[in-house]
């Protein structure tokens, strides 16, 4: 193995029924645990989304309504998988853009405080397309010199991005191998929540990444125009992201007083 962990990398990829974090569901999650001695541990979960899926969906990665009627939700097994990635880095593809908010705002939904901050993620599609400007597919046919089977299954998925990621670490010399460089490396912006919603600026401060406040100082906006605040807990934003424009909400109401 080419990867130097000083803990467990967890590489895990969600089906779910689209592409709408804030409110779609996941449907399947696979995880892969790589620990630092190279062994390695999985676990393929179907959820019972609790919502339908749509048809066109279900042609993308083939799980129906039927499919998942008698599978836990994933509240019921929430706790399950916190427990299974504490102490855990992650990766996965594309993961920074989707699954990891995705997650997130299941946790947030089934009242399981997990703060995804804390791990560093690794997003092996980001190292691709900085190197090369593929898809998975041929990602894996790249690096691994394999044809992809049953992609959009999320076992197959998860287990062919931890194949790329490690024959990525082989391929260029550029690239070293621990998780903290590869979290780096593969990071599209300095979020602040995971939907990029809101940014840090050079001077570390939160600002807004979208709309008419656009590079504006989160604190700043909520000062000077309080009803922003109340739009945006009203709208179609994630939770995770509510939740950060709360904490800095309550953050500054602290510092004045």
């Amino acid at each position: 193995m080419n990867l130097k962990l000083t803990k467990p990398l967890v590489f895990f990829d969600i089906e779910s029924t689209g592409m709408n974090i804030a409110k779609d569901r996941i449907v399947e999650i696979a995880f892969l645990k790589i620990f630092p001695d190279s062994s390695q541990e999985s676990k393929l979960q179907r959820i019972n989304p609790e919502i339908p899926i749509p048809e066109e969906t279900t042609r993308i990665h083939g799980i129906s309504d039927e499919d998942v009627e008698n599978s836990p939700t994933f509240k019921q097994v929430a706790k399950k998988f916190a427990g299974f990635i504490e102490g855990c880095d992650l990766a996965g593809f594309n993961s920074n853009r989707f699954d990891i908010p995705m997650l997130a705002e299941e946790f947030i939904r089934a009242d399981v405080d997990v703060d995804l901050k804390r791990h560093k993620n690794i997003d092996v599609q980001v190292i691709f397309h900085k190197m090369e400007q593929r898809t998975l597919s041929a990602a894996y046919k790249f690096y691994c010199k394999k044809k992809l089977v049953d992609a959009h299954s999320a076992m197959a998925d998860t287990s062919a991005t931890f194949e790329i990621l490690d024959a990525q670490i082989q391929h260029y010399n550029a690239l070293k191998a621990d998780v903290d460089y590869l979290s780096d490396f593969s990071a599209h912006k300095k979020n602040a929540d995971f939907a990029g919603r809101i940014v840090y600026n050079d001077k570390q401060q939160e600002v807004f990444n979208f709309g008419k406040y656009k590079n504006m100082p989160v604190e700043d906006v909520l000062s000077k125009d309080p009803s922003y605040y109340g739009w945006m807990m009203k709208g179609d934003f994630p939770l995770y992201t509510k939740k950060v424009l709360t904490n800095i909400k309550l953050r500054a109401m602290k510092n004045k007083k």
